[in-house]
């Protein structure tokens, strides 16, 4: 019997179980995951999207709300130029396509590096409950345009507004077969508090994460 093997038979005998784990108990477990059953939640009973843009500023990131995709390159230029940024960026490619040069920006579509001042991604979905962005890594959803820039800008649509955790994780189910090479969870920009207490932004990732809500 190895280690491993030792330590949980001694954990079992404690709990009155027999030594070996029966087939009927494998069983059960495995029904149990992949029932995903849901714990116990809280109330629920605000507007995913109102709940989502009130918890995303007490994050400190900011939000802005635009009508159409095609606003997305003069929302993004407002929000830099308002902060005295530079007007470049990186696109994820879904992006690529808009009048950024008519905004009077340059961007270019392609993985970030960081001297890149600004990274311009959309969001799997965004979670209501905590205001939270859930990222997934792919071909053309690449995490370094979140990671690298000093500004991160998210494009986050309505419809994938989700009540909670749970919601997100259901959602990711559904849509992937296989799960993605890494999941990401943006709560506002990045903070450290390891010296001294004192909150820092932007020590492990960007300092501004902005998010544009579109339809």
């Amino acid at each position: 019997m190895s280690a491993r093997e030792n330590i949980l038979a001694r954990i079992r005998a404690r709990q009155g179980r027999t030594a070996a784990t029966a087939a009927a108990e494998r069983d059960a477990v495995r029904s149990h995951i992949a029932a995903h059953p849901s714990n116990p939640r809280p109330r629920m009973d605000w507007d995913p999207i109102s709940r989502f843009r009130d918890r995303a500023l007490g994050l400190a990131s900011t939000v802005d709300d635009v009508a159409t995709l095609e606003a997305i390159p003069a929302a993004v230029a407002r929000y830099l130029a308002t902060l005295s940024l530079p007007l470049a960026a990186v696109c994820w490619p879904e992006f690529a396509g808009l009048d950024w040069r008519g905004a009077g920006m340059v961007v270019e579509s392609r993985a970030a590096r960081d001297s890149d001042p600004a990274g311009i991604t959309g969001a799997f979905c965004a979670i209501a409950e905590t205001g939270t962005l859930m990222m997934v890594t792919g071909r053309d959803t690449p995490a370094t345009l979140s990671l690298l820039p000093e500004t991160h800008v998210a494009v986050v649509r309505k419809p994938r507004i989700v009540p909670g955790m749970e919601e997100a994780w259901r959602l990711l189910r559904e849509e992937f077969r296989e799960p993605p090479r890494a999941v990401t969870f943006i709560s506002g920009p990045s903070r450290t508090a390891d010296i001294e207490q004192t909150v820092t932004l932007g020590a492990h990732g960007p300092y501004r994460v902005h998010v544009i809500l579109t339809p």
